[in-house]
């Protein structure tokens, strides 16, 4: 592996999470995740028509960037994997993103972006797991930050709701369908899907969310720039195409 690295400039990032939901012995408990320099191979990944039909590009591009193949992509929590995206297009591309915003073009410097503040000495150590007791009903359930893999998993859910016909599009239970590991104890998906179908109070859905906010490990995306009237103005940086794509910005 030392003679493989060698072979690639590498650099090492630093995760929101700082590695305190991975279990013990898990390569991302460390806190910390070595990225190699894009080359001209991740360049052929990201104008794959076939990865990018797929929706695959980003998944195979970040696989092919973490030096450590022990990492199951799948694994990573979302918090982290903004990270990681963030510093492969900096290494990709460089540190400026420029964005259309209201007829004029901003240019974000990425590396100003950090962590969102989160106390972490609440939690414990090696656990992906968190209680909270619901302010209004009183229920007690317990619920876990979302992984890549599960938000994979929702994306492709709602796409089969939406290939059904669903008039609604419901993102947010299924989100908490996913989240939410135990209502009162009881482990069983089922229970837990009728919780949130029928009985989970829109009062107590909301302070949920606003707690797993809270808790949650990212980065925070919001920029503040001047604009050229001179107005200071903030804005939640976005990661459309021409994030990975820059050239294909017109």
């Amino acid at each position: 592996m030392a003679e493989e690295k060698r072979q690639f400039p590498t650099e090492v990032i630093d995760l929101p999470s700082k590695g305190y939901f991975y279990p013990e012995g898990h390569p991302l408990s460390s806190g910390q995740v070595e990225l190699k320099y894009m080359t001209a191979r991740e360049e052929d990944i990201l104008t794959s028509v076939n990865l990018i039909e797929k929706g695959l590009a980003i998944d195979k591009l970040l696989a092919s960037l973490i030096v450590n193949k022990d990492i199951n992509i799948k694994d990573i929590l979302i918090g982290d994997k903004n990270a990681i995206m963030i510093a492969a297009r900096v290494l990709g591309y460089g540190k400026d993103y420029v964005i259309e915003y209201q007829g004029e073009d901003v240019t974000i410097d990425l590396t100003s972006l950090k962590d969102k503040e989160v106390d972490l000495s609440k939690s414990k150590k090696g656990k992906n797991e968190f209680p909270f007791t619901l302010p209004n009903s009183k229920r007690n359930i317990t619920f876990k930050i979302l992984t890549w893999g599960d938000d994979d998993l929702i994306e492709k859910e709602l796409e089969a709701l939406e290939k059904l016909g669903a008039e609604v599009k419901s993102e947010m239970t299924t989100r908490l369908k996913r989240r939410i590991t135990s209502v009162d104890g009881n482990t069983e998906q089922s229970y837990i899907n009728n919780f949130v179908d029928n009985e989970f109070l829109s009062v107590d859905s909301l302070s949920f969310r606003q707690y797993v906010e809270d808790i949650t490990p990212d980065i925070d995306m919001n920029y503040t720039f001047t604009s050229i009237i001179g107005d200071e103005k903030e804005i939640v940086v976005p990661m459309t195409t021409q994030f990975f794509w820059p050239s294909t910005r017109k």
